[in-house]
């Protein structure tokens, strides 16, 4: 008779691989008398580990391989990688996005919702009703989800359950509680910025120290320090939009004028009723009006980074909806506009174009509870 603690080890010894990323989602399981082999256990004692982790839904049959005993084939077995997911869901002033990721970060399902945004139940409602009838359509079931975080232009708390400062929105004191009374998942709020960041570290694994600049409808950015973000003893570390640039400039949401949000943003960048598509379109066939504008923008943002590069001086990640658009000649003409401003020597190599461009916002904002159960 198998030893119970004998067979519980095994199985708790493989679940705690295969969430550290051991033996990866998606991937086949070794052989199972090699397994065996490898762990230093008996076959038997294996497949009851095995049986188990089949049970709980991380692990399943994938076929059935050859042995090397004629007659005989053993069970092949693939981690899933939908075993357990996350759902990101980015808040904005006329839409909602959301997204499902797996336990690799990769996008399940992705969908885009015209929903204004209000300060009222019937919008909470709505929302997560959306979110439900998201998961549901994809075939997720709530067991598998581990959490949802709203990823929203602003401020939020330590603990991530209170919006400290949303003036895009006019938000500021919302509570994660206008989510929750509708939803039956650990819900979480992010800062924009700071779940874009999350993403790149994700897809980055070298990244240690850096400056990820978000730069979509509004500015932001992350501070990276020893693959942690920092936001400070107030929580608004790296809200570099309203570090102020020209006293005299256009208005703010903010109330303030000049602010780096008037000068780097896309809302700076694009005319009204404009998309990327639409501009990048004219600059590649070089209309004038357009070229300029593109030339005057990346002179601005070249301005800014020089100051923030001064004060923190490490790589600097250019992000956000602007990235994909976003070459390599426009990183030298950057570089080229900081060397005539700065007193210091500059290598161009502390610049970077963000190597998660699309998406990222929302599986970042999934992300975190994807690393707390792979931690687990």
């Amino acid at each position: 008779m198998i030893p119970k603690f004998k067979k519980d080890l095994v199985y708790e010894k493989l679940q705690s691989a295969i969430r550290s990323g051991v033996y990866a989602p998606g991937t086949k399981l070794p052989k199972e008398l090699d397994f065996a082999r490898e762990l230093g256990v008996s076959f038997i004692t294996l497949r009851a580990a095995l049986g188990r982790l089949e049970e709980d839904g991380l692990i399943i049959k994938d076929g059935r391989i050859d042995t090397e005993y004629v007659g005989r084939k053993a069970s092949a077995y693939t981690i899933v990688p939908d075993f357990r997911v996350g759902i990101g869901v980015e808040i904005l002033k006329k839409e909602v996005k959301m997204i499902i990721v797996d336990l690799y970060g990769r996008k399940i399902e992705r969908s885009v919702f015209e929903i204004p945004y209000k300060d009222e139940d019937s919008y909470f409602e709505q929302v997560t009703s959306q979110i439900l009838s998201f998961k549901d359509s994809v075939g997720i079931n709530d067991e598998q989800i581990l959490g949802v975080g709203f990823a929203m232009q602003g401020l939020v708390s330590p603990d991530s359950q209170t919006m400290l400062y949303g003036k895009i929105l006019e938000c500021t004191g919302l509570s994660i509680n206008a989510f929750t009374r509708y939803l039956p998942y650990p819900c979480s709020f992010i800062h924009d910025a700071d779940s874009a960041a999350i993403s790149e570290l994700w897809v980055s694994p070298e990244l240690k120290d850096a400056c990820y600049l978000s730069l979509s409808k509004h500015l932001g950015a992350s501070l990276i320090v020893n693959r942690e973000i920092i936001t400070g003893k107030h929580g608004h570390n790296s809200t570099i939009e309203h570090v102020q640039m020209e006293p005299k400039g256009r208005l703010c949401y903010c109330g303030k004028h000049g602010c780096m949000e008037t000068l780097c943003s896309l809302d700076a960048l694009l005319n009204d009723g404009e998309t990327l598509d639409s501009f990048f379109t004219k600059v590649q066939n070089k209309t004038e009006s357009e070229s300029k504008r593109w030339q005057e923008y990346l002179s601005h943002l070249a301005r800014s980074i020089n100051l923030l590069h001064l004060i923190y001086d490490q790589d600097f990640i250019l992000g956000g909806y602007l990235a994909p658009y976003l070459q390599e000649k426009d990183l030298s003409y950057i570089h080229e506009e900081i060397r005539r401003m700065t007193p210091f020597p500059e290598n161009q190599d502390f610049l970077h174009i963000s190597k998660m461009p699309k998406h990222n916002i929302t599986i970042g904002a999934a992300l975190p509870y994807i690393q707390e159960f792979l931690n687990m």
